[in-house]
């Protein structure tokens, strides 16, 4: 990377476009299945600076980046640090970005729903999953109001 090549406004990593004038950490960090540490330790493993702006990156580092966004196992990285651990269909730990992610939590929640199992039952219903109270939050629907009891009758028009 030298000073002198040009700046690019859009840089395309791992099906994101990420604005040229963002820090590669916080570049990195707004591609869905990457967070700030991740894209931290990325950077750390090409030996990039993480305050550089994602603008003035060449395309070699690019391609450098999406091989290890791909498959971070083959640079070091450890198992604990990968968003899915022990697949169900493989048993392997994988790191899933963007679209990959998005169809593979979509497909866990349509296992638990099909083998009905409590959180699947949960998320079928509609209701909430991770225990939260359902009495007042999370309310759908239209708002029905309250309605106003008829006025009291004066005593004297009672008897």
């Amino acid at each position: 990377m030298s000073p002198a090549t040009s700046f690019r406004h859009i840089v395309r990593i791992a099906e994101t476009d990420i604005p040229g004038n963002l820090s590669l950490a916080w570049g990195l960090a707004k591609v869905k299945g990457i967070g700030y540490n991740t894209a931290i330790a990325i950077c750390r493993k090409l030996g990039l600076d993480p305050s550089i702006l994602v603008g003035y990156l060449d395309d070699g580092e690019v391609a450098q980046i999406e091989e290890v966004v791909k498959n971070p196992q083959k640079f070091g990285f450890p198992s604990w640090m990968l968003n899915r651990r022990k697949d169900v269909e493989t048993g392997e730990s994988l790191h899933l970005v963007s679209s990959e992610l998005i169809y593979y939590a979509r497909q866990d929640i349509e296992r638990e729903v099909k083998i009905k199992s409590w959180r699947g039952v949960r998320h079928s219903l509609g209701y909430k999953v991770r225990g939260q109270k359902t009495h007042t939050t999370g309310r759908v629907g239209p708002v029905i109001g309250v309605q106003r009891k008829k006025a009291a009758q004066p005593q004297q028009q009672q008897k």
